[in-house]
């Protein structure tokens, strides 16, 4: 887990199968982006067996083998979509090409799990429906700064017990490192799909979670380039807000601009106003203390801290291979994956109609 580098993070929790070895097969490709070894360690620390890898870059399957040495190299993704023997694919492709391996994995009979953004255009979301409605298959998405965060998750659980009544607005920071040795599709909207598609993908999804909205608008939004003006294609600085269909609201902000001497790669924080309390969660650091995974819990019963790394787990990883197993919904439902998606593309679109 490199926690400098957000593109490289990559969660490590405690080993909590849910099926015994061999019993669930999945199979890695396309390693553009590193969340796809917090994919795999999820997976794993879940029981999930292994079984192939395939980039065509040879380098990135070098790299993947030397940490996850049971996985095999694929001579080609076809020969991975023609093991009847694996379930699920799991795949960090550029962002704007996501959607056409779903689609590839989906035909091929396999469920499907892909890095955030899921996708990067509307007509994608239409085809990515139609295929789940065709094969019934599932396109699974990490959004990562909630499923693979032990303070959010225990905020969620916080949240579903009435600790701070219903939760009326968001408030969502999501910073990020740039660092160096990006690759070029990093700087190209293009691909990327932009900043509120892309990295706002996480603010997006975690707002229907936490406040019950099963649909939602974006209402204003806006993406920029700043600081960065030898890559005109690219969007350092974005927020929006969003408006729930029960009343709740959310803002987010998210960028590029971590500094070189904060600890880790982002001081990623979310602030949950509820009817009677609110909740902050500091995922990645709580700034001089030198931990990460901190909820503080502010209610009528009084004020209070919980330090909760490596305490709480990821639930999340378990529950998909169950889904997948069962034909259940208990992960993430795909509505609400998909609605997350939806809303990251429209309120980019909001925002590139005001350029």
């Amino acid at each position: 887990m490199n926690k400098n580098d957000g593109m490289n993070y990559a969660p490590v929790g405690k080993p909590q199968p849910v099926v015994s070895q061999g019993k669930f097969v999945f199979a890695a490709a396309a390693l553009d982006h590193g969340h796809i070894y917090g994919m795999c360690n999820g997976l794993i620390e879940a029981g999930a067996t292994l079984k192939w890898v395939y980039d065509p870059d040879p380098a990135k399957v070098d790299a993947f083998i030397r940490q996850y040495p049971q996985a095999q190299a694929a001579a080609s993704l076809e020969a991975i979509l023609n093991d009847d023997e694996v379930r699920l694919v799991a795949g960090a492709a550029i962002p704007s090409e996501r959607c056409a391996l779903g689609l590839k994995a989906m035909a091929a009979g396999k469920d499907y799990f892909t890095d955030k953004a899921p996708l990067t255009t509307l007509d994608q979301l239409a085809d990515a429906k139609a295929m789940v409605e065709k094969t019934s298959k599932k396109y699974a998405v990490y959004y990562s700064e909630r499923l693979h965060v032990e303070s959010a998750v225990f905020a969620g659980q916080l949240v579903q017990q009435g600790a701070i009544g219903r939760v009326v607005q968001t408030l969502g920071t999501g910073p990020h490192r740039e660092g160096t040795g990006r690759p070029a599709w990093f700087y190209d909207r293009r691909y990327f799909g932009g900043i509120l598609c892309d990295i706002g993908s996480h603010q997006i999804e975690q707002f229907l979670f936490y406040t019950g909205n099963s649909d939602a608008v974006a209402i204003a939004s806006q993406a920029r380039n700043v600081n960065h003006p030898q890559y005109p294609a690219f969007e350092d600085f974005g927020d929006a807000m969003i408006k729930g269909e029960n009343g709740a609201s959310g803002y987010f902000r998210c960028d590029w601009f971590t500094p070189d001497g904060l600890s880790t790669w982002g001081d990623g924080r979310l602030t949950l106003l509820g009817t009677e309390g609110y909740i902050e969660i500091r995922k990645y650091v709580d700034l001089t203390r030198g931990e990460q995974d901190v909820v503080y819990l502010v209610n009528k019963e009084g004020e209070f801290r919980y330090p909760v790394a490596g305490k709480v787990g990821f639930p999340f990883f378990g529950e998909l291979i169950l889904d997948c197993l069962h034909r259940t919904e208990n992960a993430m439902t795909q509505a609400h994956a998909f609605k997350a998606a939806e809303l990251c593309v429209k309120a980019q679109m909001l925002a590139n109609a005001a350029d």
